[in-house]
């Protein structure tokens, strides 16, 4: 319901994101246009040009279609991500469909990702601001950055809490940075305010991403889109398998049953079973938790206007979510 109630104050904008999304891949090769127009069809929560589109009612620019186009780009890039990372995962399902990669060569998914980066791009070209392409462009520096730590990060069970950290703010947060600090820069807010909506950014991201991974381990494959346990079949420690392998007893079982034998899904299965019954799931939703109170303390030097509220609906349906 929080989400519906923010989702409903930028309805019309989102529909016009829509739009522009669809029309951005439209033009392309027949099979790309139909796989991308696909993708976007697919929807989502939209979380991402939400928040854009919010952070926007604050300072809004003189020409409103430089808002729409930012929010399509955002949500572009993202969707762009996620056809990469679908390969780099070997991912047959998400939200509950088939991915591109389950019906297109690694080769052929790949590129289309790329055509999807590339439309990204040119959106944010249409802002004609030269801070926030900028800004664009090192967002994508750091969610590649992020996934090259998680690919290398994979199996190591003594990795600091600070390496998860790093991951998940190339991973997620850094996208929900740029979502809510570039529509400021936009509007040309004054610095403070800009500051305040890129923390605001920041801390949802990280907690959103906590969330994601509690619900890897506690929701089922009906509910996730994918299978449970899909960060641990690849061997990624995230922060409730962090919390679980603390004490070395457990360390030294999740080592034994992941490393010296045959790492099927009745193994990965056994080890998801044991973290959700134990004290990591609360340990990691108290830390996203955390996040979401800093959240909440960034909105506060805001104007009051109803996206105040709406960014705080957001912030609570971000930890109370199931999916």
């Amino acid at each position: 319901m929080a989400l519906d109630t923010a989702r409903n104050l930028v309805a019309d904008d989102l529909a016009a994101m829509e739009k522009k999304m669809q029309k951005a891949v439209g033009d392309a090769y027949d099979p790309l246009a139909d796989a991308l127009g696909g993708l976007v069809r697919s929807g989502g929560k939209r979380v991402r040009p939400m928040l854009t589109l919010l952070a926007g009612r604050f300072y809004p620019p003189d020409d409103h279609e430089k808002l729409i186009s930012l929010a399509a780009a955002i949500e572009s890039l993202h969707t762009a991500t996620l056809v990469h990372d679908d390969v780099i995962d070997g991912a047959l399902l998400r939200r509950g469909h088939s991915t591109l990669n389950a019906r297109w060569t690694p080769s052929s998914t790949i590129m289309a990702g790329d055509f999807f980066f590339a439309r990204a791009a040119r959106l944010v070209a249409e802002t004609e601001h030269p801070r926030v392409i900028q800004m664009f462009a090192r967002a994508l520096e750091v969610i590649v950055d992020g996934e090259l730590r998680q690919a290398f990060s994979a199996r190591d069970w003594s990795q600091p809490k600070a390496s998860y950290y790093d991951r998940i703010y190339g991973k997620t947060a850094a996208l929900f940075e740029l979502a809510t600090r570039t529509p400021a820069i936009l509007g040309g807010a004054p610095e403070t305010q800009e500051e305040a909506l890129r923390r605001f950014g920041y801390h949802l991201g990280m907690a959103f991403q906590i969330v994601d991974d509690i619900l890897d381990f506690v929701a089922d494959e009906a509910t996730l889109g994918k299978p449970a346990g899909s960060d641990l079949r690849a061997g990624i420690i995230t922060l409730p398998l962090y919390f679980y392998i603390q004490e070395p007893e457990r360390q030294a079982q999740v080592i034994e049953m992941m490393e010296s034998r045959p790492t099927g899904d009745p193994i990965v299965d056994e080890v998801v079973q044991m973290v959700r019954e134990s004290d990591a799931i609360d340990q990691a939703l108290e830390e996203a938790r955390a996040f979401v109170d800093e959240a909440m303390a960034d909105l506060e030097s805001l104007p009051a206007i109803p996206a105040r509220d709406a960014l705080a609906d957001v912030a609570r349906y971000v930890v109370e979510r199931t999916f």
